[in-house]
């Protein structure tokens, strides 16, 4: 912070300068008055000496012109250059009030408005902090300076779960769902610190979140371990057994949690069978299949190229953005019919049967960019189970 004051203090140095000269100006100006007023007087004094010696008969008439002539000279060639006095409307005193009032302002409307302690932060997390503890004060300190920023908050409340703080994770949690549009992550890690501030008991509040989480993601990881856990504390085991299958289903084969949560499923399936029942088997989802015929309008015919890519993809109509299954053709190759599946899927824990509702849309770009382009086509909703095949039309701008 020293080169930041450093910097400031040379700016009110500068600003201080505008004030300070006009004044320095003015007192210049004032002795060059008092100079040009002392000529006059001596000038003045000097035509007074010459009219006595007139009338006491030492000077004719033509003397005592000449000598007036000469003092007048000596009082053009004394005040040449001088500049007409100017009447200044502030006075003396308002510049110099204003060279005090000015930086004492600026400086308390920086200390209420600046962004001081933004630069701190900043600094502060340039370099790797020693502890939990110390990063923990930071990371309260950039919520306490920028309370809008989800992320902000997002990142505080899992340190508080780390630092088993469940009760102020939730806060923190809640608050970054409701700022960020109550996205399905931030439900599930609101519900998780919610179930462990509550001592592990469950609630309509969590039964709520979770619900909201799994409506717009059906595969949101926490809420499918929180339901899987609280399933196992309530000796529901079966209901365990499913949910930690679901979760097991969309992690990476290389997650370190796999061997965890598998062992969590033996465990329930060990309880369940201890006490009479049976493992039911979990049955895979059927794969789903969408076919699709994609195309052109006619007006459009002329404003495309043959060689313009053509994206055809289905999206979750809730859920994340990205496409669930797609394809990649030209514009010569409309008209077409495509099968869109799990096959298709751009990730393998984001298939198009893991989604009830799907949209199909089928994009023209010229730049071969899937995320934008001239003109597009889109269906309405649909099941992801349809079978029957569906017709799409490009006949609108991108926008």
């Amino acid at each position: 912070m020293i080169d930041f004051w450093l910097a400031a203090g040379l700016l009110l140095l500068v600003a201080l300068s505008f004030l300070l000269i006009p004044v320095l100006r003015e007192r210049r100006a004032q002795r060059e008055e008092d100079r040009t007023a002392l000529n006059v007087a001596l000038y003045q004094e000097r035509v007074a000496e010459l009219q006595s010696q007139q009338a006491e008969g030492v000077l004719d008439a033509a003397q005592m012109d000449s000598g007036r002539a000469e003092a007048a000279r000596e009082l053009l060639a004394d005040t040449e250059g001088v500049a007409a006095p100017r009447v200044s409307k502030l006075g003396k005193p308002l510049p110099l009030l204003a060279a005090v009032l000015v930086p004492v302002l600026g400086l308390g409307l920086y200390l209420h408005f600046g962004a001081a302690d933004k630069v701190e932060l900043t600094r502060e997390f340039a370099q790797a902090p020693q502890s939990m503890e110390e990063m923990t004060q930071r990371l309260e300190r950039a919520v306490a300076a920028q309370p809008d920023s989800a992320e902000g908050l997002y990142f505080l409340g899992r340190t508080y779960m780390a630092q088993e703080r469940p009760a102020d994770a939730a806060k923190m949690f809640e608050r970054a769902a409701n700022l960020a549009g109550r996205q399905p992550e931030l439900l599930g890690q609101w519900a998780q610190a919610q179930y462990f501030a509550d001592g592990k008991k469950w609630s309509d509040k969590i039964q709520a979140l979770t619900d909201e989480a799994l409506k717009a993601d059906p595969k949101e990881v926490t809420s499918l371990g929180l339901l899987g856990i609280a399933a196992f504390e309530g000796e529901r085991y079966q209901e365990a057994i499913d949910y930690w299958n679901r979760l097991l289903a969309q992690l990476p084969p290389q997650d370190n949690s796999r061997a965890a949560l598998q062992g969590g499923i033996e465990r329930a399936a060990e309880r369940l069978q201890a006490s009479g029942g049976k493992v039911a088997q979990a049955t895979a989802p059927k794969a789903a299949l969408l076919k699709v015929s994609v195309d052109l309008a006619s007006e459009l015919k002329g404003k495309v190229q043959p060689g313009d890519s053509v994206f055809i993809f289905a999206r979750a109509t809730s859920g994340p953005p990205v496409p669930l299954a797609a394809k990649r053709l030209t514009v010569a190759d409309l008209p077409v019919t495509v099968e869109l599946g799990d096959a298709d899927a751009m990730m393998p824990q984001l298939k198009l049967s893991n989604f009830p509702e799907v949209q199909l849309v089928a994009r023209i770009s010229r730049a071969g960019q899937p995320t934008a382009g001239e003109w597009v086509g889109r269906s309405g909703p649909l099941a992801s189970s349809t079978t029957a095949l569906q017709k799409l039309t490009i006949d609108s701008p991108d926008k």
